[in-house]
């Protein structure tokens, strides 16, 4: 009886220590976000005074949000960006799904070496590519167009090794019903197989919106222009314009950090949802 008084005890314990744990992860993950909101309402003395040092602004200012919308078309910038992520994402789950059905489900000679320099694509840093692909976008004459910021996400690595794992662990019986009904490869891949790999699908389309909202590098390389310029990008160059504008840059990071908090908010289950389920046979 003691024994499990004792065992109830520690388990208790436990659940304690790792609830105060996580309550000071989440504290340290949000304090950025929300020094970052305060800043933004506050005025540049406020955010210079060190004694007193202020934490809450006296009186909420709307000043420095003025200045940035009055330095940027902030409906330009969510739209190219929008259509960026977008874009990534159709040829994200397009090509990684034909690839992957490929290397995971089909037999043919080179797969497995075809497979190595997938492999080693990602094994590499991405920006050894930088110059090869704008060298390909440069002589292609798609310089600050939709096109070019796309480019590099025509296909992807990383979904591709992903989609590959995920056809691999689907039964095969289901492939060789649909043979022993007539169904050809194309067929097989679109209306079987395909359509079992839809968590996968999920999580692919989710992480290459992530990474295409966050890109800085390739958007301020092959876009100079402001009519094709997106949030990170954007974001830097108001870093050098708002240098010593504390209150301007938290405005202006807070207004780009609004569209992808919104869209996890929106889609916070099938997020978690598809990342459980992915790795499931």
């Amino acid at each position: 009886m003691t024994n499990k008084v004792n065992y109830k005890l520690i388990s208790q314990n436990k659940k304690i220590i790792l609830h105060i744990t996580l309550i000071l992860v989440s504290v340290v993950m949000i304090l950025p976000f929300l020094w970052m909101f305060l800043t933004a309402f506050k005025t540049q003395t406020e955010v210079t005074q060190i004694n007193p040092f202020v934490f809450f602004p006296k009186k909420f200012q709307t000043e420095a949000f003025v200045n940035v919308f009055h330095n940027y078309d902030w409906i330009l910038l969510y739209t190219n960006t929008l259509l960026f992520m977008f874009w990534r994402c159709i040829c994200a789950v397009v090509t990684a799904s034909m690839a992957g059905y490929a290397f995971g489900r089909l037999k043919f000679r080179g797969k497995n070496i075809a497979f190595s320099l997938v492999l080693l694509q990602m094994m590499v840093p991405s920006q050894i590519f930088v110059i090869p692909q704008y060298a390909m976008v440069s002589r292609l004459g798609l310089n600050n167009t939709m096109l070019s910021l796309v480019f590099p996400g025509l296909v992807t690595a990383f979904g591709t090794f992903l989609l590959r794992q995920v056809y691999r662990n689907l039964p095969k019986e289901l492939e060789e019903a649909a043979i022993l009904d007539g169904c050809n490869i194309g067929q097989r891949f679109l209306f079987v197989m395909a359509p079992l790999t839809k968590p996968a699908l999920i999580a692919l389309t989710i992480f290459t919106a992530l990474f295409a909202y966050k890109d800085l590098m390739w958007p301020m390389v092959v876009a100079s222009k402001k009519n094709i310029l997106t949030l990170a990008p954007a974001l830097a160059k108001m870093q050098g314009q708002f240098a010593t504008k504390y209150p301007d840059l938290m405005a202006a990071a807070l207004l780009a950090s609004i569209p992808m908090i919104a869209v996890y908010i929106l889609f916070q289950r099938k997020f978690m949802a598809s990342i459980a389920r992915t790795g499931g046979k």
